[in-house]
């Protein structure tokens, strides 16, 4: 018997060792397949994030599949990804949805669990350790959850009213949560939608008084701007590297800090380049091919990075290859393979306006990105609580 770190004020006592057939059933309800209709199964992700629902399909392409209808408001659990935290609550969108044998629903016997409060426990580290002691086997698909091992688990439960109140309090967190990812997703597409619509000219700015700002003119890249990458000293020669100069490789472009350190040695003996905090750096090839960012680091470049300096705004600039990274890779990269180069980069026709009407549209989409960015945090910062509460709330 034992009692959690953190608890609501009102509860007090341990919590109880108990079976977990002593407090949850299965709910098994087999679907009698009519062949021509329609059938859409579910599947459940791993770490806890929810349900997902596939492409409805007729009966005949079940083939001798056995499914079974979803039980509203039960547990269901996968039993071959359990070991990763496979487990999800049903509700009443999914009432008339199947799942197969692999699927298990269980619902609370005599009123003593929470299913949306078992939900939540089997996500937190000890959960997880209760789902491995149920899945013996090896590695990945062969760890599959055992039934008889299920029922055998001994859980710490709390009674039914504490299990429903952190149940309902990890649930507000959850929608939190939902609501700041929806408003992330809604900002980002806001961006994406008004950067279509300012580098097409759709939508124009006018200047601070009230006039209408000259017509654009499309330059080349590399007529108006100087571009160079940079190189890699010889990775065999130690003497080279850890030193103080941080080494900015395509896939750090847009942090502000570097996993390789090369020295002054380094720097001459090699194609290496120094770049400047601000200059705006592009990724030719790797991982990241096609992306941009404004450099946080004063150090160098490898190959695969491309520096861009001119007189232009660089936010400007930097939200140009953005809105234009699609057309890009499509065009130049057949099927997302193969490098970008620097002739290429330096050939893009791009939409000049005048500085202060760039200035005017950096500004705009400047002010998006540090909404986003603060979402963005509040959405993280979200997330570590309720996972620094889900060890500290349970047993």
């Amino acid at each position: 018997m034992s009692a959690p770190k953190l608890r609501f004020k009102e509860f007090g006592g341990d919590w109880n060792n108990k079976r977990l057939d002593s407090f949850l059933q299965r709910k098994s309800n087999p679907v009698s397949v009519i062949q021509n209709e329609l059938y859409t199964q579910i599947g459940i992700r791993s770490h806890g994030k929810g349900i997902f629902y596939k492409e409805p399909i007729e009966g005949y392409q079940l083939g001798t599949k056995k499914v079974f209808w979803i039980e509203p408001n039960s547990l269901i659990v996968n039993i071959v990804f359990a070991w990763e935290r496979a487990v999800a609550v049903t509700s009443k969108a999914e009432e008339g949805m199947v799942a197969s044998h692999r699927f298990p629903m269980y619902l609370p016997k005599n009123n003593l669990s929470s299913v949306l409060f078992l939900k939540y426990l089997f996500i937190t580290d000890k959960g997880k350790n209760y789902l491995e002691l149920a899945s013996p086997g090896g590695a990945g698909r062969n760890k599959t959850l055992g039934q008889a091992n299920f029922n055998e688990l001994k859980i710490d439960l709390p009674k039914l009213k504490e299990q429903t109140k952190i149940a309902t309090f990890f649930t507000a967190i959850d929608e939190k949560i939902s609501q700041l990812s929806q408003k992330q997703a809604l900002l980002s597409q806001y961006k994406k939608s008004m950067m279509q619509k300012l580098f097409s000219q759709q939508i124009r700015f006018k200047a601070d008084d009230g006039s209408e700002f000259e017509e654009w003119e499309e330059k080349k890249l590399g007529t108006f701007a100087m571009t160079f990458s940079g190189g890699t000293p010889t990775s065999s020669n130690k003497d080279y590297y850890n030193g103080d100069i941080p080494f900015i490789k395509s896939g750090e472009i847009s942090l502000s800090f570097t996993n390789q350190f090369i020295n002054e040695k380094g720097l001459n003996n090699s194609s290496a380049k120094m770049v400047n905090q601000g200059d705006l750096l592009y990724a030719l090839y790797g991982a990241t091919s096609g992306q941009v960012a404004i450099s946080q680091i004063h150090g160098a470049i490898n190959q695969a990075v491309l520096c861009i300096r001119s007189e232009q705004n660089n936010t400007f600039l930097y939200n140009f290859f953005i809105s234009a990274k699609d057309d890009i890779i499509s065009t130049y990269l057949q099927g997302g393979q193969g490098n970008l180069s620097a002739q290429i980069i330096k050939n893009i026709d791009i939409p000049i306006p005048t500085l202060p009407e760039q200035t005017k549209i950096a500004n705009f989409l400047s002010a998006i990105d540090q909404k986003i960015d603060l979402t963005t945090q509040q959405l993280e910062q979200a997330k570590q609580w309720k996972k620094g509460l889900l060890q500290q709330m349970f047993v």
